[in-house]
């Protein structure tokens, strides 16, 4: 595993993407604006609603109080899901696009199949993690799944996630080795709020495992992904954006009703783990 450190430049995505359409190279869609530090979550007034029972609570028990808040929720089938990532991932540019998850390119809504080109649905808590599959429930949960280049949701497979690995072709700033993937900077925050959100939502008590993360990249079929200790620094390193916001919206005011409490109250990863 490469030990391969780098520092993000998201002030400089804009300067490429210019350079990029100047030079004829077909640039990815920029990046949303991330939260600055401090900033208050625009879910805080969710506080005394929502979030009332978690409030004040740390380790277990806000893990707890948390299971019970989100468990409450629709669930979709998986031909759904289509739909319903047509919705969260819409290209705030171009209606008529998703923005691809890894890849960050902007395709056309029509386009998801099986085919080379398309796009499909990536679980990012890999389904064999758990063997929930395609199963309603965790293999349905929309917060976890995101449109993605069928190709390099191949790459990814079902491998942890770690820092390290070969350039992913077709996927700028993605990397990938035989044990694990690492995203691009943008998303890399995201993957880390989505995996600790199956972590809390999915503890064993509705007939599928109980997922949890760990700090190990040699997981296979195992109910558990790594590593948590890199997932943890990538949830701090970038913190959630406006698309990632308003995805969270989305999924709770029209699809599954329930919420990330990761992106409302990122401070709660470090309460938790």
């Amino acid at each position: 595993m490469s030990s391969r450190r780098r520092f993000y430049a998201r002030p400089l995505l804009a300067t490429v993407a210019s350079i990029a359409v100047l030079t004829g190279v077909a640039a990815t869609a920029p990046a949303a604006t991330p939260m600055s530090a401090g900033q208050a979550s625009p879910a805080a007034a969710l506080d005394d609603t929502y979030y009332q029972d978690a409030l004040g609570k740390t380790g277990t028990a806000l893990k707890s109080s948390l299971h019970s808040i989100i468990s409450e929720q629709t669930t979709l089938s998986y031909s759904q899901v289509w739909d319903a990532l047509k919705a969260t991932d819409e290209d705030p540019a171009n209606s008529s696009n998703v923005i691809l998850f890894y890849t960050g390119r902007s395709q056309a809504k029509s386009e998801n199949g099986g085919d080379t080109g398309d796009w499909n649905r990536e679980h990012v808590w890999a389904k064999s993690h758990g063997d929930f599959g395609t199963a309603t429930g965790p293999g349905t949960d929309i917060h976890h799944l995101r449109p993605e280049d069928v190709q390099v949701n191949s790459v990814r497979g079902n491998k942890d996630f770690d820092n390290g690995g070969s350039a992913v072709s077709g996927a700028p700033g993605n990397f990938s080795d035989g044990d694990s993937f690492e995203p691009r900077d943008a998303v890399k925050g995201d993957v880390a709020r989505m995996i600790l959100y199956m972590a809390v939502r999915y503890e064993g008590d509705d007939a599928f495992a109980d997922l949890e993360p760990n700090d190990s990249v040699s997981n296979g079929s195992a109910p558990n992904i790594g590593r948590l200790s890199v997932l943890k620094q990538w949830s701090q390193e970038d913190p959630p954006d406006s698309f990632e916001q308003n995805r969270n919206e989305v999924i709770f005011d029209r699809f599954q009703h329930n919420r990330n409490p990761f992106i409302d109250h990122p401070e709660w990863v470090e309460a938790i783990w």
